[in-house]
């Protein structure tokens, strides 16, 4: 088992999410980063199609490797020869590869061996199933006993999930023994899906959660993107709001958005997800904001 540290790097914008980022802005993020403590890292064969890997194994290449934790994720495998997929549409400045959906046993060994060789490095610590929403059984029934298995061996450290939804991550909690779940976007100040039952239950089940996604994509930020898309006018007005209680504490929302996920006992870590030195380095300032118990109280009310 492992915890990974309170503070992490997201790396799927430094992979060209939805624009390019060039290969020395990409390391000067990750240089800032360690500079200033980081020492958790979260990638994925997605993004990027492998060059979020191959970038950071790149910049991890000359660390201690005990002096940081890694995580990628299984699910998706990158060939040359596959049809497009949705999902590559995402990604800007990335290779000529697409990703195949598989949570087989053998394309989970198959996915981290490929990882490995992308980071140039000889271990991960946490390896994520991605994304399964379509399918649960294969992950259930595959990749799940495949993480398992590697565990066992002393391959990874930990079995977790990365998911964009709360009810399959309970079921995970319910039918198999994961390490971590790193939740994107369902606990932030705007969607506390995972509050109810997942949160508790991580709690009772020793399961670390990693928070992903808390300006849900830019609402929570200055932007008017929920997960991806336009956000609806319902959620423009709630995000007013949330900001409008913030200004009477003079705490700018992003920085009550950032803060908010740590607040919660299983939640072990916050992942930041900056394409540029700049807006790492304005997260930074977001962490360093004093944010006073009473406006975490009207923002619980």
């Amino acid at each position: 088992m492992i915890r990974p540290p309170r503070t992490g790097l997201g790396t799927a914008p430094l992979g060209g999410l939805f624009e390019a980022v060039s290969d020395e802005t990409a390391h000067e993020t990750f240089e800032l980063a360690w500079e200033r403590g980081i020492r958790f890292f979260d990638t994925a064969p997605l993004y990027g199609l492998g060059l979020s890997e191959r970038r950071l194994g790149r910049f991890l290449a000359d660390k201690p490797r005990d002096d940081y934790v890694l995580a990628t994720k299984v699910g998706r495998l990158l060939r040359e020869d596959a049809p497009p997929d949705p999902d590559q549409s995402h990604w800007a400045g990335t290779p000529p590869l697409n990703p195949v959906w598989d949570f087989s046993p053998d394309g989970v060994l198959r996915s981290v061996d490929e990882s490995l060789e992308r980071l140039g490095l000889d271990r991960i610590d946490i390896v994520h199933v991605h994304d399964p929403d379509d399918h649960y059984e294969q992950a259930l029934a595959g990749a799940y006993p495949a993480l398992d298995r590697l565990r066992s061996e002393g391959t990874i450290r930990a079995v977790g999930a990365g998911m964009n939804q709360v009810e399959m991550l309970l079921r995970f909690t319910r039918e198999a023994d994961f390490d971590c779940f790193l939740v994107a976007g369902r606990y932030t100040l705007l969607d506390r899906a995972a509050l109810p039952e997942l949160l508790p239950a991580c709690v009772e089940r020793d399961i670390a959660v990693i928070a992903g996604g808390v300006f849900n994509s830019g609402i929570l930020a200055g932007g008017t993107s929920f997960d991806y898309r336009p956000a609806p006018p319902s959620l423009l007005e709630r995000a007013a709001e949330l900001e409008a209680v913030c200004a009477r504490y003079d705490v700018p929302l992003a920085a009550a958005a950032l803060q908010f996920p740590l607040r919660h006992p299983a939640v072990a870590s916050v992942l930041l997800g900056p394409r540029s030195p700049a807006q790492l380095a304005h997260s930074f300032d977001l962490l360093d904001v004093p944010v006073p118990v009473e406006l975490w109280g009207e923002l619980s009310a």
